[in-house]
């Protein structure tokens, strides 16, 4: 199997540096205020439903939209930007009765994303500038049940979502990405989907991509949705060999801080983070200026326990320039060898030897 081009050019770039990541997209999205005639744009103008909030439609009813936010993150320091492709999925597309649109809003996205990669790259030819697939969790949870009074029931199987996942990073590919990266991971199983499908294509296609997994702990019980601790959720993932383990969304940069360290402890991949703007308000909205957010992230790469960082709901170009500011000077984490033991994984870690 071939791996991708880029490969090399992403493990120089995070042996020689913390790596940035950008920030959120739909908070750069809300700032244009789009109606639904905006989402619509004149191919859906005739749609059968209503159809704003499909932010991941914008790629197709408003590119340049989304390719300024792209470059906006570039211009304030970003290394890796994520594709607009969180829902993009047979099974979050439902909502919108855009199914069938997966596959073509996958590789537009990637195509937007890989057009603004390149652009900075040639203006900083000296810093590579890296374009990660971005594979969400879906709306659907394959561990629990959504019906109190069945907890039997599933409203999602694997084989459904390794289905759907595998539409989606055949576009992603197609389009030119450089990473998958499997995000906002509430659900094991259904990352395992992700995973596994993923491989699956990279079979198909005849090429590996670096694989990226980024969990989000709820709470700050330290667990993810379908209850794993940071330690049992990497044991039941590292087959995938991936770039990089981490976490995003959820908690701010305060909370996240332990769970990012017990992962940077036990981990031997690479360790990324993107915290939101602090916690919402009572107005569902993100309070932490970027000087906040990045004077608590300081302390992570001062404390060498993580390789890439950036910003999830809540932040802008504005907090990723400030948080590339604050790590600039330090060196990346330093990915340590791992002896060998049995490591098991339910709702806890089990390790024997």
């Amino acid at each position: 199997m071939k791996t991708h081009q880029s490969a090399a050019a992403l493990n120089a770039a995070a042996a020689d540096r913390i790596l940035i990541m950008d920030g959120a997209m739909g908070t750069m999205i809300q700032r244009h205020k789009l109606d639904e005639a905006g989402y619509r744009g004149e191919r859906f103008k005739d749609w059968r439903q209503d159809v704003k909030g499909n932010n991941d439609l914008l790629v197709l009813t408003q590119p340049d939209i989304i390719y300024d936010i792209h470059s906006a993150y570039f211009e304030a320091g970003a290394d890796l930007i994520e594709t607009n492709t969180f829902n993009a999925q047979t099974i979050s597309m439902a909502d919108y009765g855009m199914e069938e649109l997966s596959y073509e809003i996958n590789v537009a996205a990637a195509q937007l994303a890989r057009k603004a990669a390149d652009h900075w790259s040639e203006k900083t030819p000296e810093r590579p500038r890296f374009v990660a697939g971005a594979v969400g969790p879906t709306n659907r949870t394959a561990s629990i049940s959504p019906k109190v009074e069945d907890p039997g029931y599933r409203n999602t199987s694997f084989d459904e979502l390794r289905e759907a996942y595998s539409e989606q990073v055949r576009g992603l590919i197609d389009g030119g990405v450089d990473i998958i990266l499997i995000e906002t991971i509430f659900d094991t199983l259904n990352a395992k989907a992700a995973g596994f499908a993923t491989l699956e294509v990279f079979g198909e296609k005849g090429v590996e991509l670096p694989i990226m997994i980024s969990g989000t702990i709820t709470d700050q019980s330290g667990r993810t949705l379908s209850g794993q601790t940071e330690e049992a959720f990497w044991y039941s993932l590292r087959h995938l060999k991936p770039f990089s383990i981490g976490l995003n969304c959820a908690l701010g940069a305060g909370p996240m801080r332990p769970y990012l360290a017990d992962l940077a402890h036990i981990s031997d991949a690479r360790i990324s983070a993107y915290p939101n703007a602090g916690l919402p308000n009572a107005m569902g909205e993100y309070d932490e200026s970027p000087s906040d957010m990045a004077e608590q992230i300081e302390p992570w790469a001062k404390d060498g326990i993580i390789n890439i960082v950036g910003g999830c709901c809540g932040s802008t170009p504005e907090h990723i320039r400030a948080i590339a500011s604050s790590v600039t000077g330090y060196a990346p984490r330093r990915v340590p060898e791992i002896p060998p033991k049995l490591r098991l994984s339910g709702l806890e870690p089990f390790v024997h030897g």
